[in-house]
This record gives structure tokens, sequence and C-alpha cells, in this order.
């Protein structure tokens, strides 16, 4: 029932808008900015592009709405909310909840491990879970269905076999992100949702319309996360600015994030850098920093350029099988160059 409600909630979100969003605002030398997305999501191969917000040191040089959708519309960022679950870690070690990316989950998952485990369950870290080198097999992809039909989602992403040591290969699990979910839920003795919106409430534009949860009732780390590009943007600001608020209360700590940021694997798939809940790699001369989630929802920050960028699409289909992520990814190329240029 838990999950059928929550799911509703998905397909009830109101859309805000009917037209195409206008450019919020728009900064000298950059007044072509936003005819130029307009262009590019002309392209019919970026058919499933609903927003872009294109943002400089604070300030939103272009926000636009494609195909009737609005950039505070409410949308399911997918993968994209791993970010989010890294960010509340983050927060949870520095108000001493946990003890830092070093710690072991065994003792706080207890109550949910198999009778009789593999001794590696006992070394995989907190650090290993957000970095996605658990060693567990992957609950994404082939095996995401039958995880989430299973009747204990903690239990059934504990039990898998181990197909590498803790701290070895890249294997990218949202089930890595929900542990972390429940873990928080145990630690903060509150439901993930409740951590969020006060840890991050904060941060003026942020909010999470609605999120998945298991079976327990546990919300589902990385996944199923429904916020507003704004929202998202509002975020990315946050991280952008190096963890503070616009008026500067420091919300994520400053460290969290370099380590965040910090390569720990490369993906097998891309070979981007991944730290702890992100992406990175080298786009249009810069190194960018991103959150992605299945279907294009990407947000990236350009540290060397002060920029944020906001992208949502469409999740009816992979982004990455397609080539449309890299065609995101050379749409924001092509923003570097123009912000650069301006």
């Amino acid at each position: 029932m838990i999950r059928l409600l929550s799911l509703l909630l998905f397909f009830c979100l109101p859309l805000a808008a009917t037209g195409p969003a206008a450019a919020q605002s728009t900064a000298s030398g950059v007044g072509g900015l936003g005819p130029r997305l307009d262009r590019a999501a002309s392209d019919p191969a970026m058919r499933p592009l609903k927003t872009v917000i294109v943002a400089r040191d604070g300030r939103v040089l272009s926000e636009r709405g494609f195909h009737g959708h609005s950039p505070s519309e409410s949308t399911n960022i997918k993968s994209a909310s791993k970010s989010i679950i890294s960010a509340l870690v983050g927060i949870a070690i520095d108000k001493g909840l946990l003890t830092g990316p070093d710690q072991k989950i065994a003792p706080i998952l207890k109550a949910d491990l198999p009778a009789a485990p593999d001794p590696r369950i006992n070394d995989i870290t907190i650090g290993n879970l957000l970095s996605m080198q658990a060693g567990l097999d992957r609950m994404s992809g082939a095996n995401y269905g039958r995880w989430v039909s299973s009747r204990n989602w903690v239990r059934f992403a504990l039990s898998q076999p181990f197909v590498d040591q803790p701290g070895g290969e890249m294997l990218y699990s949202t089930a890595s992100t929900h542990l972390l979910s429940a873990i928080l839920t145990k630690v903060g003795r509150r439901p993930t949702l409740v951590l969020a919106r006060e840890w991050l409430g904060p941060v003026e534009g942020f909010r999470i319309d609605a999120w998945e949860r298991d079976p327990q009732g546990i919300y589902l780390g990385g996944n199923q996360m429904a916020m507003s590009a704004r929202s998202l943007l509002a975020f990315g600001e946050l991280y952008r600015n190096g963890g503070k608020t616009a008026n500067g209360r420091q919300i994520v700590p400053a460290d969290w994030i370099s380590q965040s940021w910090q390569q720990r694997t490369n993906s097998r798939f891309s070979g981007d850098e991944y730290g702890y809940g992100w992406f990175a790699r080298q786009i249009g001369g810069e190194q960018v920093h991103f959150a992605w989630g299945y279907g294009g929802q990407m947000l990236y920050i350009v540290p060397s350029l002060d920029l944020t960028v906001v992208m949502t699409s469409e999740e009816s289909g992979p982004s990455a099988r397609s080539g449309y992520r890299d065609l995101l990814h050379g749409l924001l190329a092509d923003i570097i160059g123009s912000v650069r240029a301006a």
C-alpha cells in the first residue's frame, strides 16, 4: 500500500505551466543564450528535453521549458537523487550521527544481515556504499525489478553474493544508496525525507515533492524522488557555493563536498570518474561534476566558471545507450562556450 500511494503521487504531481518558460533573467553578454537553447531543443534528437536552467554565480542567465513543460513543475529526478543522499550522509557525519566514510555498516544494519553472512559484509563501509564499491551484486539494471519486488529491500540487498571485494570495482547499484537511506533512518531516528526537509530546508528554493518508499517505509535512497528543476538548481547552487546558502549559512560541510568530488573509481560503462554520489568528466574544456538520472536528469556544476546547469528530460527511456546523454553533454559544452566568451 505504501508503494502504491507513493507511485500515485508521482502520476498526480501538478504541472505548473502549459507553455515554454521565458528566460528569468539574462546576464550582459549572454543575451543569445536563451534562443540558442531553443534552437537546441528543436532538434528532433533532443525531443525528450523538458527544461534547462543556466545560472552563473547565483544569477539565472536563462531558464527554459519545452513542449509544455516548466522549470517549476515536479519531475522524477531518478538517480540524480543519489547526490542528495550523499549530502545527507555528509551532514549526518558533521552532526556526529555517523563517524565518517570509514565506518562499517554491519553493526548499524545488523538486524537485516543474513543468518550466515559472507564475512566480507563486515568490511563494507559507508564510503564503499557512496562510491558504489560495496562488492555486492548490483541491484540496478537487469536486477532492479526483482530487488524492488522483494518483501524487504534492505535484507534482499544485503543477502546478495559478493562479486568483488569491498573497495574493488565500481558496481553501480541503487541498493547501495538505499542502504544509506536505511542507515540515515536508523541513526537519525526519523525517516530520510524528514531529515532531508529539516537539514536542507534552509536552502531557499529546495523542496522534495514526493519520494517512493520500500515495504518497510524506508525512502528509496537514490531513485524515485520528485522535485522541480528549480529545486535541483537550488541544491546545485548549495554545492557550487561550498555548502553555504546565499546568506552564508553552512549546510553541507565544505570538506565533505571536496571528499565527494574526489575520484574514488571510474564507471565501467562511460569511463567517467565517480566520487561519493557524483560523476565527473571534462566537458567543453572544463572539469564538470554532475548528478545524472535515468532518462537525462542532469545537474552540472562547473566550479571554474561558477556555473550551475540543470536539464530535465522525459523519464521514458535510457539516456546512455541512446546517445541522448552525450547530446546533453554537448549542449553543456555549448553553454560553457557561450559563458566563457561573454
